[in-house]
């Protein structure tokens, strides 16, 4: 792009946007520059549905896209929220994956080609059109997630998959954290492949278990739901086994549903970590095996938060009811993080439109390949142009 190089020469900031929906990720802007909008790169470049892949420019909504692929019965299973607005090229580089993840993957294995432009204004190249390529450097996996500050994405390949021929859940309610960890830990061995395994808490969810059949608030207690896609036969099979499963383990009431109520369910899970405006969204890449005990922390800390975990993933994503009392750096420097760490995992700031306390060590945290990252940076953006200072590196950009 020409705008690129001329602001890689004039040493002028650049910030790429896409449908603006993930502004408030990452540290705000601190240094003046220029937005440059992909909004115009919404072409669909080449579609050949047989072969399971499409190309498109990252301007492209995932609505767009799922509209698209609809039409040959066909999706690209990430769950966005604001899919109206979010843009295939911001998802990629916001990393974004939603309660899927577990069954499908996330957006970084569905990228199987990508052109962008560096810091310089050079166009480059990687992966290419097909499924089944060993075209260069993995460029698609080293873009996924890393904000703009290595280029700008303007063009994508994906593979695909078709839509199920149904979909369903099956929920029950949790008393404590300590009950859900062997029933989280059985369905590893599970007879069952599920699309999802999510926890469930707090006010947000409160009636998430009336569709089930059980009319109680959640209050205090926890909704285990699991979600499962396939043909009819298959899905049928797996809420019947689940079910049996769970009686099996000594769980407690549990129920199911399907068709346009599980559809339902899909869409508020898909939204929630920005379905209405929170004073702080935080999320938690942990362990597996360690989602409960750094949930027990998160209950400590903010008793009335709301909670959405892929459990089966060690992901939690956390609303908070108000800001933290104790401000955000000691609960997350000093409670979350730490809580996090213990699990051998880290905890990174979503949203905090307040704006307030956002520092580099409480937005991302610390990790030793930070230093690496920044040598990687120096080659895609020597000076340091690319959403200088929103994202995790230190030292080498530039500020005024």
């Amino acid at each position: 792009m020409s705008s690129v190089r001329d602001c890689y020469e004039a040493n002028v900031a650049v910030y790429p946007l896409g449908g603006e929906t993930s502004l408030d990720y990452g540290l705000p802007a601190r240094r003046e520059g220029v937005g440059l909008s992909l909004a115009g790169l919404d072409r669909v470049i080449d579609y050949p549905a047989r072969d399971m892949t499409i190309t498109v420019e990252a301007g492209v909504t995932m609505r767009t896209l799922a509209e698209t692929l609809a039409r040959e019965r066909q999706r690209l299973p990430i769950d966005v929220p604001h899919a109206e607005r979010a843009t295939i090229g911001g998802v990629v580089a916001t990393n974004f994956n939603g309660p899927r993840r577990y069954g499908q993957g996330t957006v970084r294995d569905y990228v199987i080609g990508i052109t962008a432009v560096d810091g310089t204004g050079m166009t480059f190249r990687g992966g290419g059109r097909v499924v089944k390529n060993v075209a260069g450097y993995d460029f698609c996996k080293l873009l996924t997630g890393s904000l703009g500050t290595l280029a700008v994405i303007t063009q994508l390949t994906l593979k695909v998959k078709p839509i199920p021929e149904k979909t369903a859940f099956v929920a029950t309610r949790i008393h404590d954290l300590q009950d859900a960890e062997p029933l989280l830990a059985a369905l590893v061995q599970s007879a069952t492949t599920p699309a999802a395994i999510e926890l469930l808490a707090g006010p947000e969810w409160s009636d998430v278990l009336q569709a089930f059949g059980d009319e109680r608030p959640l209050n205090e207690d926890l909704a285990l739901v699991v979600g499962f896609e396939g043909t009819a036969a298959e899905v049928d099979w797996q809420v019947q086994t689940l079910g049996e499963e769970w009686r099996e383990q000594g769980a407690g009431k549990f129920g199911a549903l399907s068709d346009k109520a599980a559809e339902e369910l899909w869409r508020r899970l898909t939204e929630f970590p920005a379905a209405t405006p929170a004073p702080l969204v935080l999320q938690a890449s942990v362990v597996p095996s360690g989602v409960t005990r750094f949930l027990a922390t998160v209950r400590e800390v903010a008793a009335d938060c709301s909670i959405q975990s892929h459990a089966g993933n060690g992901i939690a994503i956390v609303r908070f009811a108000e800001f933290p009392k104790d401000g955000l750096s000691r609960t997350l420097i000093g409670r979350l993080q730490p809580a996090a760490s213990a699990a051998k995992g880290h905890v990174v700031i979503l949203a905090n439109p307040g704006g307030a306390e956002m520092t580099h060590q409480s937005v991302w945290g610390g990790d030793a390949a930070f230093g690496l990252m920044g040598e990687v940076k120096k080659k895609f953006d020597p000076n340091g142009i690319l959403n200088p200072g929103r994202f995790v590196y230190q030292g080498m950009e530039q500020s005024e």
